[in-house]
């Protein structure tokens, strides 16, 4: 049987990875330093996974798994030496701290094991790729460094299954058990792959795939947080409660409009593509049986305000292809009040939030969609009234007509 390590057995390398490499017939050997979770993966050796529709739910049992202890290099680098496909899905912060023991696999492997390695990377990270292998090559000699090029392949994926944290209620008994949405496809870039590329169920190999890492985040990740952002200012917790609020939906949906004709035209993919897309997204917005929250999906502002991430990138990006980012603007605007309250700053004022916007978010103050950003978020700290922003957002756009004037 083929062997799959698994970076990583949180909620994405078990609720979603590690499904689809059993589905495609691999052994998944899951690498974390959870001991419960190891200790309860070789125990049972499968796990649940609980896919939630709006009033019902399919169990389905995640077979041919089992674990090792991320603490143990030297069982960690013996998986990674053996392994027929790998991935990683442990966190951004976390990568770093995992890439000692992937040298030490991947030193390992070169004395053994002469097929070429292909990693998964599942982690939500601009150009994932380049940042994985500078962070190895760290630690690598020249000659190593060459095999390196010649046998490993970095594949940037397109994670667009949500999973939310899971509570006790989800876990019905089992701590194993991850709740799920259906959506299980699984674009990849299909240039970065060294050698054949392996038949992975829903798996999509896609080039170019700077098209797909876009999508997701521009699209997805995007309206996703902006959905979170709105529901803050509504004092909502979950995030079908704000999709359902007609003045966040026809926010969240104008943003989105906007960044799918911009990626339309950066990209020649047809529009009505795209539209089908933010039709979907939409709709699995309002599944309340995933529950999760505008908490969890806004988390960690000052990262999704970073000048290339969702909200800036975006917004960047439909002005950089002749959109107007009216609708993007009050994202970012919105997204400011998290910001705020994550660090701390009570009472913000406009010269507050153009700091923020010069210093972290790298817009010039000259920079037109800045004045926009502002004067939104005036509104907004005014009366957060989002029946008046978006009938004002509406009539700017109209005038506007889509162009840049």
């Amino acid at each position: 049987m083929k062997t799959a390590v698994m970076y990583g057995a949180g909620n994405i390398g078990r609720g979603f990875i590690g499904t689809l490499f059993s589905a495609s017939g691999y052994e998944t050997v899951f690498v974390d330093v959870s001991a419960p979770v190891v200790e309860a993966l070789n125990r049972d050796g499968e796990y649940p996974v609980r896919i939630l529709s709006e009033d019902s739910f399919e169990d389905r049992i995640i077979r041919n798994v089992r674990a090792v202890d991320g603490t143990d290099p030297s069982a960690v680098a013996e998986a990674i030496a053996e392994a027929d496909m790998m991935a990683t899905a442990v966190g951004v912060n976390v990568l770093p701290k995992i890439v000692p023991c992937i040298v030490e696999g991947l030193r390992l492997r070169q004395k053994i094991n002469p097929k070429p390695l292909n990693i998964l990377i599942c982690e939500n990270l601009m150009d994932a790729d380049k940042v994985l292998e500078g962070l190895i090559k760290s630690h690598l000699s020249p000659e190593e460094s060459s095999w390196f090029d010649a046998s490993v392949g970095l594949v940037e994926t397109s994670i667009g299954r949500m999973v939310p944290l899971q509570t006790e209620e989800m876990k019905d008994g089992n701590p194993l058990r991850v709740c799920v949405e259906r959506y299980d496809f699984l674009p990849v870039n299909k240039a970065a792959f060294k050698g054949e590329i392996p038949q992975i169920h829903n798996m999509i190999p896609f080039e170019p795939f700077d098209f797909y890492v876009k999508r997701k985040l521009y699209v997805h990740n995007m309206s996703h947080a902006l959905c979170a952002y709105l529901g803050d200012l509504l004092g909502l917790e979950f995030i079908y409660q704000s999709i359902d609020r007609d003045e966040v939906y026809r926010l969240v949906r104008g943003a989105m409009e906007e960044s799918i004709l911009a990626l339309s035209r950066k990209y020649s993919v047809p529009l009505g593509d795209l539209s089908v897309h933010v039709e979907d997204l939409l709709y699995r917005f309002t599944n309340k049986a995933l529950k999760d929250t505008c908490k969890r999906v806004g988390n960690d502002a000052k990262r999704k305000l970073s000048p290339a991430d969702r909200l800036v990138g975006a917004l960047n990006l439909a002005w950089e292809q002749g959109v107007n980012p009216v609708y993007l603007s009050v994202g970012v605007a919105a997204a400011l009040f998290r910001y705020f309250a994550e660090n701390g700053v009570e009472n913000p004022s406009r010269e507050d939030a153009v700091s923020v916007l010069r210093d972290h978010c790298k817009l010039s103050p000259d920079f037109k969609p800045m004045q926009m950003i502002l004067d939104y978020y005036e509104k907004l700290v005014s009366d957060k009234d989002l029946p008046s922003i978006r009938r004002a957002v509406d009539a700017e756009k109209a005038a506007l007509r889509g162009a840049i004037v």
